[in-house]
């Protein structure tokens, strides 16, 4: 999720452990042990940016490593707050542990998704919310600021610390339930209209939970499309859009297309271009609801050197009439 609501779920959550002993110093240790996690994108200062890409949401995203700066941190806050007697280290540690475990559970939540287990390569990713999603993050910061001012020893800023925790998970599970209904509506339409296909994926679009997309991949390729839940006709399918797999074959054991592979989770496709290949990673979708049309959000250049080495550049299509793509995505919304 997008940086300020992980600093609102880990003051909230930093709130619910130490609130009641030291105010609103745990809302604010709470804030920083939220976005602890994501200082992991400075790794691509100290590597090639395909390997940091790879890396991000690896180990500071997992189980292990919130168990292991937890005492770390419990350690320096209470060198901090020597005066605040009653707060024991065992406290401080509680404090981080979950304010540091909770951010990747709710990455897990996302398209990129975490690598909670690791070291296995195993990425958690259910894919029910948007990296960004105000109906999420205003209500639950909205909460928290209450909480804010109110003095500690009121029982009314548990009450509505209780609340803000409580709505924003209701909201995180009612995404899940959307996904089931957007999943088997797609299902539904791939049957009736007789298309087959090997396996699908499907998220919600930008900002919101009402519209999803789906991407659909066949023998040869994929197909894209859309459907709200206020949607009333039957889904459109995109054109077949073809894998060209062939054409990094002979590139295969070369380390940089494994890494791509990988962090595609093998949803990519290639294509061939000014005589250079594009390794299209399409988990991420597309700029657009124009499912026919509308390009794909990221693609690597590979360049093959004299020696048939391949490395690769990271680029984005030119985004153009944001504006108009937004509006169209507001009425697509509205369903059809």
């Amino acid at each position: 999720m997008d940086s300020l609501t992980q600093i609102v779920l880990g003051a909230s959550v930093g709130e619910a452990v130490l609130g009641k002993k030291i105010g609103n110093k745990a809302i604010l240790w709470g804030a920083v042990a939220g976005t602890l996690p994501d200082l992991d994108v400075i790794l691509r200062y100290f590597t090639d940016e395909i390997s940091a890409t790879q890396m991000h949401r690896g180990f500071s995203h997992s189980f292990i490593f919130a168990v292991l700066i937890a005492p770390l941190l419990g350690w320096i806050a209470k060198k901090i707050h020597f005066k605040l007697k009653d707060v024991s280290f065992k406290d401080w540690t509680r404090l981080f542990f979950w304010t540091t475990v909770t951010h990747p559970l709710l990455d897990a939540h996302t398209t990129w998704g975490t690598q909670f287990f690791w070291p296995f390569n195993y990425r958690l990713a259910y894919q029910n919310i948007f990296v960004v999603d105000p109906i999420y993050t205003l209500p639950f910061l909205t909460f928290l600021i209450i909480v804010m001012t109110i003095k500690k020893e009121n029982p009314r800023r548990s009450k509505f610390n209780t609340i803000g925790l409580s709505v924003s998970t209701s909201y995180l599970l009612l995404t899940i339930i959307f996904k089931y209904i957007s999943f088997q509506k797609f299902e539904e339409g791939l049957l009736n209209q007789e298309i087959e296909y090997v396996q699908m994926d499907t998220k919600p679009s930008p900002l919101n939970a009402i519209l999803w997309s789906s991407l659909i991949e066949t023998d040869k390729g994929f197909r894209t499309a859309y459907y709200s839940l206020f949607d009333k006709k039957e889904i459109i399918y995109s054109k077949e859009f073809p894998k060209n797999h062939e054409l990094i074959k002979p590139f295969l054991d070369q380390k940089v297309v494994q890494q791509l592979i990988d962090i595609s989770a093998g949803w990519y496709r290639i294509e061939e271009r000014n005589g250079k290949l594009l390794f299209w990673d399409l988990r991420f979708g597309q700029m657009g609801v124009d499912v026919d049309t509308a390009s794909f959000l990221w693609y690597y250049e590979l360049n093959i050197d004299k020696n048939g080495i391949a490395s690769a550049v990271k680029r984005q299509p030119e985004i153009k009439n944001m504006s108009g793509m937004f509006s169209k995505l507001i009425e697509r919304i509205k369903g059809y």
